[in-house]
């Protein structure tokens, strides 16, 4: 089994449109598809506290690791200019 860890760069680098370059902190979570209602909820509570504790910014979500792409990620960073 391949971990997700390993498949991810220690830095992502992002270029902007117009050339600017940064490497943006962001926490992707999965919620899979299948979980019990009641795994979903306590996870959600988690998480929640988490990102206002962190004062986290870039929060995306994804259903399946498979829509984990570079292409995925361009998509949700292009929103925050």
């Amino acid at each position: 089994i391949t971990h997700l860890t390993n498949e991810l760069p220690e830095r992502y680098k992002y270029i902007h449109e117009d050339g600017r370059i940064s490497y943006p902190l962001c926490f992707i979570f999965c919620s899979p598809v299948g979980c019990k209602p009641e795994q979903q909820m306590m996870y959600a509570g988690s998480k929640n506290r988490l990102v206002q504790a962190a004062e986290l910014t870039k929060v995306f979500e994804i259903r399946s690791t498979d829509d984990l792409t570079e292409q995925w990620l361009k998509e949700r960073l292009a929103f925050f200019r």
